[in-house]
C-alpha cells in the first residue's frame, strides 16, 4: 500500500520495508519506484528500505512548475528527515545517480555511505560524456513508437529474449505532456560543485554492456571520489535493479555490511 509524506511543497509517495538501518532507493530519469520492485525483497532482510517517486514522477504529487537536481535533493533528504531517520544508505541508479551525489554534496549529514549505479559524474551534463546522446534523445523524443527499440538500450538482447513484455516498457512514456517536459528539464539541471567533493564512503557499479552509460563513465568515478571502491558486473546492461536484483542486492550487502554479506 503507497504510503504518502510531506515534505514541505511535495506529498512524497513512497514504499518501507524490512528492519535495520535504513537504505534509501532513488530512480532513474522515466522510471518510478517501481523499477525497485524485485530489488526491495532482496535487501529488506538486512536494511530498512524505502523506494520513492520523485517529482513529476509515480504518484508523488508537486507543484506543476519544473525543478533542479538541488530540489529532488532537499526532497531525499526531507523524506529520510521525515521517517524519524538522521542518516540514511543510498542508492541511486542512472539519473537517480545524480540525485544521490547531490544528496551527499548538500546534505552530507544525511547520507551514511553511497552506492552509485549506472550514473555519470557531477557537474558534467550526460551530452558532454556519452557519445551516443543525440540518438537517445531522439529515441526518446519518439516515443511511444520507438519503445521497443529504446528497451534495448537499456536491457541486452539476451534478456530481453527472456524478458518480451520489457520491450515495451516505456510505451507509457509520453514525451510531450507537461508532465514529461519538466521532468525532462529537471534532469538536466546539475551543481556546481562535482563528483570529487563527495565525502561518503561510496561504491560505484556499472554494467558491462550499458548502452545509456558508458561502463567506463561509470567506473571512473572512483578515481576522483576518496577511496571509492569501484565494481563492474559482466553481463548486465543500464538498469541493474530490474536485470540483475540478486546480483545488485549482493555487492549493495557486502559494502554496507561486509561482516554479514556471503561470500
Amino acid at each position: 500500500m503507497t504510503r504518502f509524506v510531506h515534505a514541505g511543497e511535495v506529498r512524497i509517495a513512497f514504499d518501507i520495508e524490512g528492519e535495520g538501518d535504513p537504505l534509501l532507493l532513488i530512480h532513474g530519469a522515466e522510471a518510478s519506484r517501481q523499477m525497485f520492485a524485485a530489488l526491495v525483497p532482496q535487501l529488506a532482510p538486512h536494511f530498512t528500505v524505502i523506494a520513492y517517486d520523485q517529482r513529476d514522477c509515480g504518484e508523488t504529487e508537486a507543484p506543476e512548475h519544473p525543478s533542479t537536481l538541488a530540489d529532488l535533493a532537499r526532497d531525499a533528504q526531507q523524506l529520510i528527515q521525515a521517517l524519524g531517520f538522521r542518516r540514511a544508505h543510498v542508492f541511486g541508479s542512472s539519473f537517480g545517480g545524480r540525485v544521490a551525489q547531490a544528496l551527499a554534496l548538500l546534505h552530507p549529514r544525511s547520507v551514511d555511505h553511497l552506492v552509485l549505479g549506472s550514473t555519470w559524474p557531477l557537474p558534467r551534463p550526460y551530452e558532454e560524456l556519452c557519445p551516443d546522446a543525440r540518438r537517445l534523445a531522439e529515441l526518446r523524443a519518439a516515443l511511444p513508437a520507438t519503445a521497443e527499440e529504446l528497451a534495448t538500450w537499456f536491457f541486452p538482447e539476451d534478456f530481453l529474449r527472456t524478458r518480451p513484455e520489457l520491450r515495451r516498457l516505456f510505451a507509457a512514456v509520453r514525451p510531450a505532456s507537461a508532465r514529461s517536459v519538466r521532468r525532462g528539464e529537471t534532469v538536466r539541471t546539475t551543481l556546481e560543485r562535482g563528483v570529487a567533493d563527495i565525502v561518503a564512503p561510496t561504491l560505484v557499479l556499472a554494467g558491462e554492456l550499458d548502452r545509456v552509460v558508458p561502463p567506463s563513465v561509470t567506473l571512473s568515478m572512483a578515481g576522483r571520489i576518496r577511496s571509492a571502491d569501484a565494481v563492474l558486473l559482466p553481463g548486465v546492461g543500464h538498469v541493474t535493479a530490474l536485470q540483475a536484483p540478486q546480483v545488485l542486492a549482493q555487492h549493495i550487502l557486502r559494502f554496507l555490511h561486509p561482516e554479514g554479506a556471503k561470500p
